[in-house]
């Protein structure tokens, strides 16, 4: 008789926070006298994705919790649960800079591998989280793609944060999920460098014998009470930084970076052109 192996056994059962999260969804939605078709309609989801939220199936996403919280009378209940959903989605490592994301007045980033996760395409993320060494199991890789294009509601939340992008030239040539993949993801990247006012990309071109970004990508974050941090991920992982001499040494290098690059709008030319070639 064929077994499962132990990784896919435990993808496949929901974590007792998502059963406890899923129990209350349920309870709620029992107490209010609502069906999962009424709470569908109301909350603009699928019956189906409100059945898997209340059995732990799939991770209730951060909007779904707020909007449910009233639809639902829970009284802050299931708001309250918004950062427990957190820690389900993202690794231990990560999920401070996922919250410091919501709330920062300006995010920054250098990278030389990747897009930027907060303008990466559905068909690029699944290319990316399929390629991961060790390899995802579908489960894996559907709560990481669903948590990434979560995150994204970043660039058009209420106050709208200044974001600033460099990256590698060399992230436009590499065909990640193959060429139509990387020439849509290369139009989407424009799309929202010409709509959104408040995001500005830069790239490095990889003529440039030089420059500041050497030492490897590194994202930045400023909130609205003044305070500054930083993030560096390796592939042991990532660190949180807030020593102010730390990351006030990744603003001036940041400075350089975006000196030495492309100005927008020679990026956008050099985005565009290489999207028609492809």
């Amino acid at each position: 008789m064929a077994t499962s192996k132990p990784s896919e056994v435990n993808a496949a059962q929901p974590s007792p926070a998502r059963r406890h999260v899923g129990d209350l969804i349920r309870n709620f939605r029992s107490r209010a006298g609502l069906t999962r078709q009424d709470v569908g309609e109301r909350l603009l989801i699928s019956e189906s994705l409100a059945g898997a939220y209340e059995r732990g199936e799939r991770i209730p996403t951060t909007s779904f919790l707020h909007d449910a919280d009233g639809v639902l009378d829970a009284r802050g209940a299931l708001k309250s649960c918004i950062p427990l959903m957190e820690d389900e989605k993202y690794p231990r490592t990560f999920v401070g800079w996922v919250r410091l994301e919501k709330i920062a007045s300006s995010i920054s980033a250098y990278e030389n591998m990747f897009f930027p996760g907060l303008l990466q395409t559905e068909e690029y993320i699944q290319a990316l989280y399929e390629e991961r060494v060790p390899q995802f199991s579908e489960a894996e890789i559907e709560k990481h793609v669903e948590a990434r294009l979560e995150r994204q509601g970043v660039l058009m939340r209420d106050p709208l944060p200044i974001v600033s992008y460099v990256i590698e030239e060399s992230v436009l040539e590499r065909p990640i999920g193959g060429r139509t993949v990387l020439r849509n993801q290369m139009l989407h990247m424009l799309k929202c460098m010409q709509t959104m006012h408040h995001l500005m990309v830069q790239v490095m071109p990889t003529a440039r014998p030089a420059h500041a970004g050497l030492n490897g990508p590194f994202q930045m974050a400023s909130t609205p009470d003044g305070r500054n941090w930083a993030y560096d991920e390796s592939q042991a992982g990532g660190t949180l930084i807030s020593k102010p001499q730390q990351v006030n040494q990744l603003i001036d290098r940041f400075g350089k970076l975006r000196a030495q690059a492309l100005t927008p709008w020679e990026s956008a030319e050099l985005i565009e052109r290489m999207a028609d070639r492809l």
